[in-house]
């Protein structure tokens, strides 16, 4: 392995060339996938596709990025993603293992050095967020000690990497804000993470500068339209801002963070405070969409989604968040499971409701999801044996070969009854409004569906299936 990165890298330098020249604009990345979980690889910049980059039959690619544009580029992989920074004249190599995206992730080569720390600092993120989340529970002053010390190290950290390797200003800008929209997200998710059910009085209790850095913020910010974290800190922020403006007409009632109430203040918020059309957008997009993803009230949906359509300028987005009210309308509880076709391991079609029997719990997987594969099977297997009453089917919702497909499943030693492959998966995905893989639908013996969006995570889960079972 060391020996086809050396050989590679040695190629790539050849063709830069030895001596620094400041008019390249191309940059090389490769690598190797472990456990690939598709044959390509998709590198896009601010939303839109680069290349998509075939594997070779080692898993492999390399791919020269010619005009270069200086910033961080996506790179994914099946259902995973991750961000690189590229500057001309690198030239960098990656190596992960789908089955660890995240942990297994380094790279080498020129440019190397800048995105290791990237991916060090996302990881190390995942973990403090744990601990922010501890710190919420305490006073304000001592929380906004805590993350103080947070921030403090983080940008000493930075300091010395500065020192010894001198990044360009795009990296030291880029980490910078990683650094304090951190921080800034840290703060706006105090008052939701905060045991307390009254929201208005935790408000109240705030001191007046805990919120100070607001007047620095720039809602309208090109560079970071499409940067992940600054889009981050922004739905913290419209959460809590459209909180403050809910307690005032909400007064000391318990927060709901389902409310139509809520959820109307927040899109309005976006809408009045956010003048950039590709900030605005998204951003109502992703609350418009969280919201009717959750909900099962049929009238809260078309107040929502009435307003959304009123305020973005996305005909996609709009097209899209329709088309999800319509599914969810087709779904709620009462109406019959819809028409959709699927494949069994002997290569036989049939619909999903022919299945149907008995009390049904439908659930969904993707390969590309390995480790919600791995449990949710386990979760089933345990339920099947306390709840024989009930039926688990379970639906593959990739683009497969029957072939592939039943070889995923024996690879994993998990039994072929009972498992099913979706005949038209982007269509039937569209109908039944699969848009996390957590998502169950139950039905009852007469194909009726009883909840559209359960999760057999959820600790209410059970309770359900014993409100089933017990009639």
């Amino acid at each position: 392995m060391k020996l086809y990165f050396g050989i590679l890298y040695l190629t790539i330098i050849t063709l830069v060339g030895c001596k620094k020249n400041h008019d390249i604009d191309y940059a090389f990345l490769g690598g190797e996938i472990i456990n690939a979980t598709d044959n390509y690889v998709i590198l896009s910049l601010n939303d839109s596709i680069v290349e998509k980059i075939k594997l070779d039959e080692n898993n492999r690619f390399i791919y020269k990025i010619r005009n270069l544009q200086s910033g961080f580029y996506t790179f994914k992989h099946g259902g995973e993603l991750q961000t690189i920074l590229l500057e001309p004249e690198d030239s960098i190599m990656l190596r992960l293992n789908t089955y660890d995206f995240d942990e297994s992730l380094v790279y080498t080569g020129q440019g190397a050095k800048k995105n290791n720390y990237f991916i060090n600092e996302f990881l190390q993120n995942e973990i403090e967020e744990k601990r922010v989340f501890k710190y919420c529970q305490l006073n304000s002053k001592t929380f906004s000690h805590r993350i103080d010390s947070i921030k403090v190290y983080k940008n000493k950290k930075l300091d010395l990497f500065n020192q010894k390797h001198s990044p360009s200003n795009l990296f030291n800008k880029i980490a910078q804000a990683n650094i304090d929209y951190n921080y800034y997200s840290s703060k706006e998710i105090y008052p939701f993470i905060h045991y307390g059910t009254n929201k208005c009085d935790i408000l109240k209790s705030l001191p007046k500068d805990f919120y100070t850095y607001r007047k620095d913020i720039n809602y309208d910010d090109v560079f970071y339209e499409n940067y992940f974290i600054y889009n981050s800190f922004l739905k913290s922020n419209m959460n809590n801002l459209a909180l403050e403006r809910h307690v005032i007409h909400n007064g000391s009632k318990e927060f709901q963070g389902k409310s139509i109430c809520y959820n109307l203040d927040k899109l309005h918020l976006i809408d009045s405070i956010i003048k950039n059309p590709i900030i605005k957008n998204k951003l109502l997009y992703y609350n418009t969409f969280g919201f009717l993803n959750k909900n099962t009230n049929i009238e809260a949906n078309k107040s929502i989604l009435k307003s959304f359509l009123n305020k973005s300028t996305n005909a996609n987005n709009k097209k899209a968040i329709a088309n999800l009210v319509e599914s969810l309308n087709e779904l709620k509880p009462g109406k019959d499971f819809p028409p959709i076709d699927v494949v069994d391991f002997r290569n036989n079609y049939m619909g999903i409701s022919d299945l149907v029997n008995k009390p049904t719990a439908i659930y969904f997987w993707s390969h590309k999801f390995h480790d919600h594969f791995k449990q949710s099977h386990k979760k089933v297997n345990e339920l099947k044996i306390k709840y024989p009453e009930m039926n688990f089917l379970a639906i593959n919702i990739d683009v497969h070969s029957s072939e592939d497909w039943l070889a995923f499943l024996t690879k994993n030693k998990f039994a072929i009854e009972k498992e099913y492959l979706l005949k038209d998966p982007k269509k039937s995905k569209e109908i039944l409004a699969i848009h996390s893989m957590t998502k169950v639908i139950v039905v009852n013996d007469d194909k009726k569906i009883i909840h559209s969006h359960a999760n057999i995570f959820d600790k209410n889960f059970e309770e359900k299936l014993l409100a089933i079972v017990s009639k």
